[in-house]
């Protein structure tokens, strides 16, 4: 379970999240969607305390992950981000072979011998449906993949360190129609076994592939519902503008 209780979050002066709180369910995708700069992709960004690393921001509220608040100073955020991996918008392959992407996580964490990297690495790389595409050429360069292919291995490098919650900013937004379909029947088989929170601008997207949806504009968390009921019957006016496509 993740929940948020009344967060607020600023950049300096700017009041960027205002007061979000919802709970997330555990083996469930959860989609959010909003237009440009409504404040969803820092809210993902919450969720393994990637604003840190900005100077000038200040949070309020709590972010609670298996009951205890992330924010805590007792928190180790080494160990928060390994339980909670991130997939960017872009591919962003390391400039290593195929191989060393995957076992990376593992080897900077010291997780297992050579023996145990490699059989983590394979199945990573099969949890990611990329694992028959690529076990002949494991010492090739990622960057010989295509850009469906490369987005694959970020998530098989993600899972590699078995994180329990995923992150994902607009994975296929880079891709095209086909490796985005991978994408999405990729992210329905991994809800077995994970959490995971997708950002995107697609919304035929989240629905395809959501079981909850959030609509933030402007900061605010404008409705979170059940992914069907959302956008049959929203509850919120702006949240049907958004979706019939009358603003946004």
């Amino acid at each position: 379970m993740i929940e948020a209780k009344n967060v607020n979050f600023f950049y300096g002066d700017f009041h960027a999240l205002k007061d979000i709180s919802l709970k997330m369910e555990p083996n469930s995708v959860t989609a959010f969607i909003g237009p440009s700069g409504c404040g969803k992709s820092t809210f993902l960004r919450l969720l393994n305390r990637m604003n840190d690393l900005i100077m000038g921001t200040k949070l309020s509220g709590e972010c609670i992950m298996d009951g205890q608040n992330i924010y805590d100073k007792s928190v180790d955020v080494d160990e928060l981000r390994k339980k909670v991996g991130m997939v960017f918008q872009k591919p962003n392959p390391f400039p290593k072979s195929i191989f060393e992407n995957v076992a990376y996580g593992l080897k900077v964490n010291r997780m297992g011998n050579k023996a145990a990297i490699r059989e983590r690495v394979e199945e990573s790389l099969k949890d990611a449906a990329l694992w028959e595409e690529v076990k002949d050429k494991m010492n090739r360069s990622a960057y010989e993949l295509s850009g469906g292919q490369q987005q694959r291995l970020c998530i098989a490098r993600a899972l590699a360190v078995k994180p329990s919650v995923i992150l994902m900013d607009e994975p296929a937004s880079a891709l095209d129609p086909i490796s985005t379909s991978k994408i999405e029947d990729l992210i329905y088989n991994l809800k077995k076994s994970y959490t995971i929170i997708i950002v995107t601008h697609n919304m035929q997207q989240a629905a395809r592939v959501s079981d909850k949806t959030g609509f933030f504009m402007l900061g605010e968390l404008v409705e979170f519902d059940d992914t069907k009921k959302m956008f049959i019957n929203p509850q919120k006016k702006q949240t049907q503008n958004y979706i019939t496509g009358r603003f946004g």
